[in-house]
């Protein structure tokens, strides 16, 4: 009995400390995760579909090759993301035809989709060239601010501008933001140096950032339901209060 009575004793006292180094390991490896954010500095990966090779994204530190970058981030829009891309290369290509010095590309950054998303990218990438579309993927969700964050620092454009892949923003509001930017940066340029020349104006060199909104969508919505409420009866009244 005695023998027994150790045996067990010795099988008690070694699952113990199995489960204690798995629970250690466990707390160590979570402790690992929260304090090194070296995962969410990996380098995305840029894809070429014609070749099939993975190529390091360009710098925003680099010198610029294109006028004005385009980000879309995109997390499962396989069904929204043709429409938006469809409106805004028609805008920029519309545009490039006109002013021969207007240089465009747009980066579409896949968020880890689940669905189709990076297959209808890359088919933008191979209808307009890679020079013009291209497709970041960051290989898991990190979310919209990161994707975000990622496009902007690997875009080639002087200006930078971000564009939700359910074309809420219409790319045709473009210029507004363009002539507000250019606005503030010529202000800044010319700020203390009444000698300034504009020939050798940049608006890279100058942080300037602005903002679009979507209250116009917000005001439309209202006028609508003004529109409407006013055909019917005075008992809808009570309807529209109660939404």
């Amino acid at each position: 009995m005695g023998f027994l009575f150790t045996a067990a004793e010795i099988l008690i006292s070694s699952l113990g400390i199995v489960l204690l180094g798995g629970l250690s390991a466990v707390v160590l490896e979570a402790y690992r995760r929260r304090h090194n954010h070296a995962h969410l500095e990996a380098p995305p990966v840029f894809e070429d579909p014609n070749s099939l090779k993975k190529v390091q994204c360009p710098s925003i530190f680099d010198p610029a090759e294109k006028y004005i970058s385009l980000i879309v981030p995109a997390y499962n829009e396989e069904h929204r993301l043709p429409g938006a891309i469809d409106e805004t290369m028609n805008y920029l290509q519309k545009r490039a035809a006109k002013d021969k010095s207007f240089s465009y590309e747009v980066i579409i950054v896949d968020d880890g989709s689940k669905d189709e998303t990076t297959r209808v990218a890359f088919n933008f990438v191979k209808k307009h060239t890679v020079d013009n579309v291209r497709v970041i993927l960051l290989g898991r969700n990190h979310g919209k601010g990161e994707a975000i964050r990622k496009g902007m620092l690997h875009a080639r454009g002087e200006l930078l501008l971000m564009l939700d892949a359910d074309g809420a923003t219409k790319v045709n509001d473009l210029e507004k933001l363009e002539n507000q930017i250019h606005a503030v940066a010529k202000q800044d340029f010319h700020y203390g140096d009444s000698a300034s020349n504009d020939s050798s104006f940049k608006v890279s060199d100058i942080p300037v950032a602005a903002f679009g909104s979507r209250a116009h969508m917000e005001e439309k919505a209202l006028a609508t339901v003004e529109s409407v409420s006013s055909f019917l009866p005075p008992f809808s009244d009570f309807f529209f209060q109660s939404l």
